[in-house]
């Protein structure tokens, strides 16, 4: 294997394809779950060649969604060291990380903001890597995929470059190459190393405590059954009703639903393994689900929905069966997606994720950072004065002596 000396001073080459038919998954899969060449899960599903690969054959990316694939390529020789998802983007939209305002500043000063490029997982706001790289390549195959990015946005007059829900890692790297760091907060489940669910109860105040054995029996009692199922405990036909709550909460959230109801039979097809689909079910039929993906370390929530409306089912099909689910199978954390202040009651605590943002007008960079800089202040405010209204017992201070 060649040294690092010896990666730092080959030739790098950078090829952008509009199809992943244009390489083959193992060359991505190599830099994008290297971890399973010995075997088990991926660190994180949704980078893998399936799950992007899926979202491009049902046509949730590609013409007429606002999302074209401009997946990014390093190579060395015939080698791929380094891919990344990036999108050319007609919008803002199912990003989740919100830059609106810019984009109405832009364009109130005469620029054109849209198109712009997004090295993202669409419509899906999970922390992970976005620059997927062959470890023993990782300092040179990143540089070249945050280059080559830039200079493609440069080279056709793009007004900027997006890379979200990063690792804190990778913003070191971009950050070392000039992009613009942000800082936003999501709620995440941490597990302690919890025997089980009643011994995370245990943990909490004993009002927060008493508030969620509450709420679990209420839904338990909503008159049908809720069950959690993976790989061949899911039957294709459940799809259909998922896809009735899918469009029901797509249309109430965001106006039309971002994926294609294609995209389920595929996920069930090539990733059902991956999958945590939590049923509630009722006189024989599905009425309400949550749609898990399971990663390495982590079950990541995804989507909700119900035909039936029955009290605090939401709370235990979306954050209770998830965390259930992490503690017996050991995983270290749950994600339950972007926002929602109601998930700190039910042990989900604030975290930092991370963005990194070019823009090609330097004027309109300056103070696009002077931003960012006041931006990640109030974060990080907020996220203390939540964490301290958070549902654990608070440590009792020693008597003196």
């Amino acid at each position: 294997m060649p040294n690092a000396d010896t990666h730092a001073q080959a030739e790098v080459s950078i090829e952008v394809v509009r199809s992943l038919s244009a390489i083959s998954q193992p060359e991505w899969d190599a830099c994008a779950c290297p971890e399973t060449a010995e075997g088990g899960a991926p660190l994180d599903p949704f980078t893998t060649y399936r799950f992007l690969d899926a979202l491009e054959q049902s046509g949730s990316v590609g013409d007429g969604t606002g999302w074209y694939p401009h997946y990014i390529i390093a190579r060395i020789g015939d080698q791929v060291i380094g891919v990344a998802p990036m999108y050319l983007k007609a919008h803002s939209q199912g990003e989740y990380i919100f830059d609106h305002n810019w984009a109405h500043a832009y364009e109130r000063a005469g620029g054109n903001y849209y198109p712009k490029l997004q090295v993202a997982v669409p419509f899906t706001p999970v922390t992970g890597r976005r620059l997927l790289v062959r470890p023993e390549f990782a300092d040179v195959a990143r540089a070249g995929l945050i280059q080559g990015a830039v200079q493609l946005a440069a080279n056709n007059n793009l007004s900027s470059l997006h890379i979200t829900f990063c690792t804190e890692d990778e913003i070191g790297a971009m950050s070392d190459m000039g992009l613009m760091a942000r800082v936003s907060q999501q709620y995440h489940w941490h597990n302690d190393g919890y025997a089980d669910f009643d011994a995370f109860l245990d943990s909490l105040s004993s009002r927060k405590r008493k508030a969620i054995r509450k709420e679990r029996r209420t839904a338990q009692d909503f008159g049908g059954t809720i069950r959690a199922l993976t790989g061949d405990e899911i039957k294709a036909e459940y799809w259909d009703y998922f896809w009735t709550f899918y469009q029901d909460t797509g249309a109430r959230k965001w106006g039309s639903p971002y994926l294609s109801r294609a995209f389920f039979d595929i996920l069930h097809d090539t990733m059902r393994d991956d999958v945590l689909l939590v049923l509630a079910e009722r006189d024989g039929r599905p009425v309400a689900g949550a749609l898990n993906m399971i990663g390495r370390d982590c079950v990541y929530g995804r989507y909700w929905g119900a035909t039936e409306h029955h009290p605090c089912l939401h709370f235990e099909a979306c954050y209770y069966q998830a965390i259930d689910y992490a503690i017996s199978n050991g995983l270290a954390r749950v994600e339950a997606g972007a926002q929602g202040d109601h998930k700190l009651a039910r042990g989900y605590l604030p975290v930092q994720t991370h963005s990194a943002h070019w823009l090609r007008d330097e004027g309109f960079a300056k103070a696009v950072s002077t931003y960012l800089d006041a931006e990640r202040a109030a974060v990080d405010e907020e996220i203390e004065i939540l964490t301290s209204y958070g549902p654990f017992k608070k440590a009792q201070p020693l008597d003196e002596t």
